[in-house]
């Protein structure tokens, strides 16, 4: 195993998801900063909030993508040699986290960032699709019937690990897999720990993702 080309790719991993993209993408186009608008956070959920759907669908695609590239790498030290097969689950785990990480701490941003849901569900995309397709699923019926993007997120985060405890694809899934499953619900549930206080006091801010027009 070769040491030096693994911590590289940790820095690669960690840098790529750095790239503010809300940050940046709010600078380049509108001339604002996004963390002083809004909820203050630099996701998906405040650009859509602040800058619009346009915006916010860019913001959000670009940072899965950073979570699906950086777990992806792993990939690449196969092709290299540099780890084996049965290791390709364990470092695109390792390699998916080190850039939530830097998403949550952007090295580009003053270690400001946003909370990671939209990179992790790029990682999530990357170790298991199939159940990344189903936990979308769950979080667009969350946040069509609550309105509450927050709780859809936690939702769809809590889904990943319980639905493949219960095997819903008809095979038993790797232990490594399902425990990266509650560390992912762990890290969502702590990224959002105002947004539950405000969900318990009626407080959190609702987002229509759909209306529905009235019958004239």
């Amino acid at each position: 195993m070769n040491i030096f080309l693994i911590s590289i790719t940790v820095v690669v991993a960690y840098l790529l998801g750095s790239i503010p993209t809300a940050v940046w993408y709010g600078q380049g186009f509108f001339g604002l900063d996004i963390r002083k608008f809004g909820s203050g956070n630099a996701g998906a959920t405040n650009t859509f909030r602040v800058l619009g759907k346009r915006a916010g669908t860019i913001v959000m695609l670009v940072d899965v993508l950073k979570g699906y590239t950086a777990a992806i790498l792993s990939s690449l030290l196969w092709y290299a040699d540099v780890i084996t097969d049965k290791e390709i689950l364990t470092f695109k785990i390792v390699f998916g986290l080190v850039a939530v990480i830097g998403h949550l701490y952007p090295v580009f941003a003053d270690f400001k960032g946003g909370k990671g849901v939209a990179t992790l569900l790029g990682m999530v995309l990357a170790t298991h699709p199939e159940m990344a397709v189903v936990c979308i699923g769950i979080f667009l019926l969350v946040v069509i019937a609550s309105q509450y993007v927050s709780l859809g997120s936690i939702m769809a985060a809590l889904a990943f690990p319980v639905l493949l405890l219960l095997r819903i694809f008809g095979q038993k899934e790797s232990p490594l897999l399902i425990v990266f499953g509650f560390i992912v619900f762990l890290l969502v549930v702590l990224t959002h720990q105002k947004n539950i206080g405000r969900l318990l006091r009626g407080q959190e801010t609702r987002t229509v993702l759909i209306r529905l027009r009235k019958k004239r």
